[in-house]
């Protein structure tokens, strides 16, 4: 067996870093999250002050639907912000989490086949076949997941893109139904 107690302790070591910067992130971005969130809830409580002094001062049906039409546009403009600004957390997050992921795999695939050429080393005669076979399953595995990985990070820039696409539309809507108005 070439299995030492070093390299069990090494893939220890490995493993626990790996659930501490994983734990690390989930922290960060549930504090971001949480920080947006009292954001919200600050200019909220702001808002609804503002909101209640604008219809003590109302005097008249068309001032009332003016206000309404006023709040309408403010809260799907800070509602498409704050939709905004969740989907860069947990776009930062994806591609954090997706690094970590790509390096535990790189280090994974450099150990597994630093112990296939140990292997190799103390392999009996006669074993190519069985080596070849390893070796080569080994190079199908890292090609199959490099493969997944290009098209996991394309599926994700076209989701990004589409997303942000998506928002600047709803944001021009907005504009123009404003502007529509004013008019």
């Amino acid at each position: 067996m070439f299995t030492t107690a070093d390299q069990v302790s090494d893939f220890n070591k490995s493993a626990i870093e790996a659930f501490m910067g994983v734990a690390k992130l989930s922290f960060d971005t549930t504090e971001r999250v949480f920080g947006l969130n009292l954001e919200i809830g600050k200019e909220s409580f702001a808002e609804a002050t503002k909101t209640a002094q604008a219809l003590a001062e109302i005097k008249d049906a068309h001032g009332l639907l003016e206000l309404r039409t006023k709040l309408t546009e403010a809260s799907v403009e800070k509602a498409l912000d704050y939709s905004r600004n969740v989907y860069e957390v947990a776009t930062h997050t994806q591609s954090q989490l997706s690094a970590m992921f790509e390096q535990q795999t790189a280090e994974l695939n450099k150990n597994f086949a630093a112990a296939v050429e140990k292997a190799v080393k103390s392999a009996p005669a006669g074993a190519d076949v069985a080596i070849a076979a390893v070796k080569s399953t080994v190079a199908a595995s890292a090609a199959a997941m490099d493969s997944i990985t290009k098209a996991a990070k394309q599926v994700s820039n076209f989701t990004d893109a589409s997303v942000k696409a998506s928002t600047e539309a709803a944001a021009a809507a907005v504009k123009t139904t404003k502007t529509s108005k004013a008019k």
